[in-house]
């Protein structure tokens, strides 16, 4: 037993030298890799570091920004009945495209109603021409009449004085003396009566001449009030087709054929997706740099970040949401908490990168304001 035992010893103690080298490479196998780690992280805290010494604070965030545009509200500047809808929603359309037709019957009545108004006054005006001409020769005759009045007066005039030079010798009968007289008398009011006519029609002349005088046909009152009554008749007839008022696309459709429709109501809005903008919510503790001109980096949920929008801020609000709102926010109150506030930034987007990523109102985007230039 004892041999067994003393032959057994050696066995067990062979290979003890080949495993110490082992440990001690794995030892050093694993000081290696905590080296490389802790230099890996050192070198990673060296880059942020660098990277916010260049390049942080340059910058203020947000993702509470929503895409806006300019939209044009279409709506009916008469009443009537809707005779079509030409347009669907989602449909892009160009600025002066018809997209509704209302019922015109109405209209095309009073058009040539005042068509025919137009043509009643044309004709009154040239007969005010014809007038004067026939005026100026009423004068003539009355000139003429006084010619002869004054003649008849002055051999009535004649008459007398002879009569009477006569009547002191007894020549001349008392009939005939008185005769003479009464023909006079006659002559003076005959001439008296020519010249009140004469007067009468001269008047008629001057007041008919006013009514043409100075102006050509179309340019008299009368007859351009009338052309203003049949050019306020066919716009209303031109009213009856609503067109696109800019370019854009139908949203908000709110008509349909057969519809009566009042003078204001929204039948449907164009969005000008083209031309849309970004209203960007920065806390008011973000705004202190921010200034218009500066560049903006954007990017929206609808094609996530493989693609970026480049824009300027155009301006800040003049105030706040909460200061817009319907009801504002009563701050006098005893149980008042502090929130920090959102002002409205703003961004004008590249028309080119719309164009080729088009966006749409009320989508989200995260925006980024360069700052750097804040000074």
């Amino acid at each position: 037993m004892s041999d067994t035992a003393n032959l057994a010893k050696p066995a067990a103690a062979g290979p003890a030298p080949s495993a110490a080298p082992s440990v001690a490479a794995a030892k050093a196998r694993r000081r290696r890799l905590l080296i490389w780690l802790a230099v890996a992280v050192v070198v990673g805290v060296l880059i942020y570091g660098a990277y916010v010494f260049l390049f942080g604070g340059k910058t203020v965030e947000t993702d509470n920004a929503y895409v806006g545009a300019e939209v044009a509200q279409v709506t009916p500047l008469i009443a009537g009945p809707v005779a079509k809808v030409l347009v669907r929603e989602t449909e892009t359309v160009t600025a002066g495209q018809p997209l509704i037709v209302i019922d015109d019957a109405d209209a095309k009545i009073m058009v040539e109603q005042a068509r025919a108004a137009l043509g009643q006054a044309q004709r009154k005006v040239q007969g005010y021409g014809a007038n004067d001409a026939a005026l100026a020769g009423q004068v003539g005759a009355r000139d003429a009449d006084i010619t002869r009045a004054n003649a008849d007066l002055t051999r009535a005039r004649t008459d007398l004085d002879r009569r009477q030079a006569l009547a002191a010798s007894g020549a001349v009968s008392g009939d005939e003396l008185t005769n003479a007289k009464n023909k006079f008398s006659e002559a003076q009011a005959s001439l008296a009566q020519a010249q009140a006519n004469r007067t009468a029609a001269a008047g008629a002349r001057e007041a008919n001449h006013v009514l043409i005088a100075g102006v050509s046909l179309d340019q008299n009152p009368e007859v351009a009030a009338a052309k203003a009554r049949l050019d306020a008749a066919q716009l209303m007839l031109d009213r009856t087709i609503l067109k696109a008022p800019r370019d854009g696309i139908v949203a908000k459709k709110q008509v349909e054929v057969g519809q009566q429709v009042a003078v204001g109501a929204p039948l449907m809005a164009i969005v000008p997706a083209a031309e849309a903008y970004v209203d960007a919510n920065f806390k008011e503790v973000q705004l202190a740099k921010v200034r218009p001109g500066q560049s903006v980096t954007l990017t929206s949920d609808l094609y996530g970040k493989t693609v970026t929008f480049h824009g300027r801020v155009r301006g800040l609000s003049g105030g706040t949401g909460s200061a817009f709102s319907l009801i504002p926010a009563q701050n006098a109150s005893g149980n008042w908490i502090k929130v920090v506030q959102r002002l409205p930034v703003r961004i004008d987007l590249d028309p080119k990168e719309l164009a080729q990523h088009p966006l749409r109102v009320g989508l989200s985007m995260k925006v980024a304001v360069d700052i750097a230039d804040a000074n």
